[in-house]
């Protein structure tokens, strides 16, 4: 059974973009990134899945179930991670996972205990006093302590510091081999890189990519390095041009043969030649085209 699939899932707000002719799948069991810049469409994409809000073509499926027939059971089965999320004043942080865990009808107290003592949050600290990223820990322990088949999260890294960060990870991993499906969102290219087995890159409500990220990073591009040189052709192959005094940078998504008849060409002094960082080409994918035209301003 695959764990979300959608089909051409297509949302527009009156006029306005959200998502575009979206089929995607996601099988039970992976560690699914979904990548985009900010204003994409990821949040689009999630809260249509989940029933939240309505699509205007298309359809979507989680675990087996129809987005739009089954929303109830559909969210009560997935631990869902909004990319802000709003609780109840006045409460303390140990009522409002006892709320949650209630309105799912089950009793996550252990849990909700265990993974506040892994992210250090208080559970008696009223949530009108935590600060962002002490809202976010409790967002996450809303999301988790349910231990679903599904997780889905989005943009779950913003407000914490780089140890919850690398706490909030081990913990997914370790649900992951239990053998729950992690779904995120994020901006972050370097945690999609580091943690995900597969992913998916949107961008503009489009998505441009599907592959395993092993497969997303062999992808021929080239992070070309030249010293010594005023200028660079016009040339579509060439993109993400840096310059820093002399010295030029760029990735050169094109055939070798291409690559090496451009650069007998240029008079430069020194030249090397690497594969890019993973974080590098899930950029390229989705820079807009005319970001950079190879010319030196």
């Amino acid at each position: 059974m695959n764990a979300i699939k959608s089909e051409h899932l297509t949302k527009f707000y009156g006029k306005s973009r959200g998502i575009n002719d979206v089929s995607l799948t996601v099988e039970e069991g992976d560690f699914f990134g979904f990548i985009g810049p900010n204003g994409a469409g990821k949040s689009t994409f999630i809260r249509t899945i989940l029933g939240l809000i309505s699509q205007s073509s298309g359809s979507a499926e989680i675990l087996g179930m129809d987005t739009v027939k089954d929303r109830t059971r559909i969210l009560q089965d997935v631990g869902y991670l909004p990319g802000e999320a709003n609780f109840y004043e006045g409460m303390r942080v140990k009522e409002l996972l006892e709320f949650s865990a209630k309105l799912r009808q089950k009793d996550c107290s252990a849990e909700a205990k265990r993974l506040c003592d892994r992210l250090e949050l208080d559970m008696n600290g009223k949530i009108d006093r935590l600060s962002l990223g002490n809202r976010k820990k409790v967002g996450i322990v809303c999301a988790l302590q349910t231990k679903p088949r599904l997780y889905i999260l989005d943009e779950p890294t913003s407000g914490l510091d780089p140890l919850m960060q690398k706490e909030f990870y081990t913990i997914l991993q370790e649900e992951n081999r239990r053998g729950a499906t992690i779904f995120l969102s994020s901006h972050v290219l370097s945690e999609i890189a580091r943690y995900c087995k597969n992913a998916a890159v949107i961008r503009e409500g489009r998505l441009l990519v599907t592959d395993s990220v092993e497969n997303l990073g062999h992808t021929g591009v080239k992070r070309v390095s030249l010293r010594g040189i005023a200028s660079l052709p016009s040339e579509s192959e060439i993109k993400d041009v840096k310059w820093e005094n002399d010295t030029v940078t760029f990735l050169f998504d094109g055939h070798p043969k291409k690559l090496l008849t451009v650069l007998s060409g240029l008079p430069f002094e020194d030249v090397s030649i690497s594969d890019p960082e993973l974080d590098e080409v899930f950029l390229h994918y989705y820079e807009k085209e005319d970001s950079n035209d190879g010319i030196r301003s």
